[in-house]
């Protein structure tokens, strides 16, 4: 078995289309915490606006977040469009590490308007850090239980959602049904980020980021507010 991983799930503030501020909300959440593994919801680093430029992987304005998770040793997740070597764009995971960012996962189950302007991912992912196998997913990704099993069959320790889930009881309910299933259902770590505040077109989001254990128990779990960073260790 691979040693305990410490992760931190993030709802930070987020600067509508700002990379740059938005980056640095970011790296002072990665400094916040002394977790490995930092996850940040769906489009954080642009917040949900469907016509929001591409961010390239060595955008300067990941800077920051970079030399945040350089000074702390920690690995980051942070979403962003991405436009691809073939010239399509994605909405897409980025690992970020002391050494810069990378492209990890492009959202596979795209729905409404995402559809006009942005291509779905093509197979699962898995990304590693510590001996621990991560498959992760991107909103509505973790909402078809058809992903979460395509994502286990690679094998893996724990799936990690980068999400946004509206405002209101109804939508708080059906996020923490929807990692519950997936957790129980593999016996797998979920990790969730999900966005608290406004964000782009979404002017209240349900927040609510947490981490669920392979049975299914909910072991951790932040409030509806932004700015919140919840942490739990993995074992």
């Amino acid at each position: 078995m691979p040693e305990p991983l410490t992760v931190a799930v993030c709802q930070p503030h987020c600067v509508d289309l700002d990379v740059a501020a938005n980056a640095a909300l970011h790296a002072e959440a990665v400094l916040s915490t002394e977790a490995r593994l930092v996850v940040f919801p769906e489009l954080s680093l642009t917040g949900y606006d469907l016509a929001a430029s591409a961010v390239a992987a060595d955008d300067p304005r990941l800077a920051p977040l970079v030399d945040a998770c350089r000074r702390t040793g920690a690995m980051a997740l942070v979403g962003a469009p991405l436009q691809g070597e073939d010239g399509r764009e994605y909405i897409a995971t980025l690992a970020v590490t002391g050494q810069g960012a990378a492209a990890a996962y492009a959202k596979m189950f795209l729905h409404g308007d995402e559809r006009i302007r942005f291509t779905p991912g093509e197979k699962p992912a898995v990304l590693e850090i510590d001996e621990w196998r991560l498959g992760l997913a991107v909103c509505r990704d973790a909402a078809v239980p058809q992903h979460a099993a395509e994502t286990a069959r690679l094998g893996i320790d724990a799936y990690v959602a980068s999400t946004l889930y509206g405002a209101g009881p109804e939508q708080s309910a059906r996020r923490d049904g929807h990692m519950q299933e997936r957790a129980a259902a593999h016996g797998v770590w979920v990790v969730l980020s999900t966005t608290a505040g406004s964000s782009g077109e979404f002017r209240e989001t349900s927040g609510g980021s947490g981490v669920w254990a392979p049975d299914g128990t909910l072991v951790a779990q932040a409030g509806p507010e932004a700015g919140a960073v919840v942490t739990e260790t993995l074992n």
